[in-house]
């Protein structure tokens, strides 16, 4: 409505416990306003105080949480120039300790697919409230009610089908219903991906995908698509914040990924994603099987052989190293034509 100032809160409406809030009231040419708070104890800070456009409000402490409006104020004639703001809701969070956030079975996400987001705690807590963040402001939040689980509580939240609208960073907080103000202190963010927007890239490693354990391997991304950041993800899990993408003489646009001393085989894929939306990223490439190996430095023609890439066929190699320095080399020779098309994520299944 247009005879009434707007309230809002920066950063966020959600404050942590002793850290600072920016209220401020926007309404017309007005710049002096009133601010209060409806329920609750009396903020000596502001009370019956008159502040030009924002007032600063802090250090908080939990009386500082409930219900504010503001007004414009006339401070000559001391009367109000407009009608009160619509109520905005201060939270204290950081009452309680923090609950456990996961997203299952995993933050990636394919466009249409379904995703559960659970937050526990052994505190038995009666409400759970999960916040989406986008450009780190709150964008939206939503609440369950707690049910008991392991002596403790948790709230299961489901996102079926996600879309694009989706993505993005999310909390959990808990409270309980006597003190709707008040809330624990922040889960540990997720930062749930939606994949599957556009065309794939391709993964590949430089040298081979075998390696010794503890060696240096790099991986490299690559798309026809002008791609702003590539990303990196281990057995479904994105690993670091992604790179920045190169284009390379043939037009291209490439990233590669280091990963330095590797200790365990793991499937790999990539993702392109474009500047505006970091969390929506593209389909998969194919997976990219990596396989550390224990071989000794003088064995490295076992593994030269095994990155050789054969037309016709594929050399597996497993080398078995005994505690007395003798080495047994096992060769399996395999047809392509019975090479299985998808690869195992289980890595006994290589052993």
């Amino acid at each position: 409505s247009h005879d009434k100032p707007s309230l809002s809160a920066w950063p966020s409406y959600v404050v942590q416990l002793g850290h600072h809030v920016d209220l401020r009231c926007d309404y017309q040419e007005s710049s002096l306003f009133k601010l209060y708070k409806e329920l609750g104890p009396l903020i000596p800070q502001f009370h019956d105080r008159t502040f030009y456009r924002s007032l600063l409000l802090g250090p908080v402490t939990p009386e500082y949480g409930g219900t504010y409006r503001c007004y414009s104020y006339n401070h000559q004639y001391h009367n109000e120039l407009s009608s009160h703001s619509d109520p905005l809701k201060i939270i204290i969070s950081g009452i309680y300790r923090r609950p456990v956030f996961l997203a299952l079975p995993t933050s990636l996400v394919n466009l249409g697919e379904r995703v559960t987001l659970k937050c526990h705690s052994d505190i038995m807590f009666h409400n759970f409230i999960l916040t989406l963040h986008k450009n780190e402001i709150i964008q939206d939040s939503f609440q369950l009610s707690a049910e008991s689980h392991l002596r403790g509580s948790q709230a299961i939240f489901a996102i079926d089908p996600v879309t694009p609208d989706h993505a993005g960073t999310y909390t959990c907080y808990a409270s309980y219903n006597h003190s709707p103000y008040e809330w624990s202190e922040s889960s540990d963010p997720v930062d749930i991906k939606i994949t599957g927007l556009c065309k794939k890239p391709s993964l590949s490693a430089l040298m081979g995908p075998v390696v010794m354990s503890g060696e240096n391997v790099t991986l490299s991304c690559i798309s026809d698509l002008q791609f702003n950041m590539f990303h990196l993800s281990k057995d479904e899990m994105p690993q670091g914040h992604g790179l920045p993408a190169v284009q390379s003489h043939n037009g291209t646009f490439q990233a590669n990924f280091p990963l330095v001393s590797v200790i365990q085989a793991g499937t790999y894929r990539c993702f392109g994603s474009f500047r505006n939306s970091s969390n929506v990223w593209s389909s998969p490439s194919d997976p990219l099987y990596v396989t550390v190996t224990a071989i000794m430095d003088q064995e490295s023609e076992v593994r030269t052989a095994l990155n050789r890439q054969d037309p016709e066929r594929q050399v597996q190699e497993v080398a078995y190293l005994e505690f007395d320095e003798m080495i047994f080399k096992q060769k399996l020779t395999t047809p392509i034509s019975q090479i299985p098309k998808e690869f195992s994520t289980d890595p006994s299944v290589y052993m």
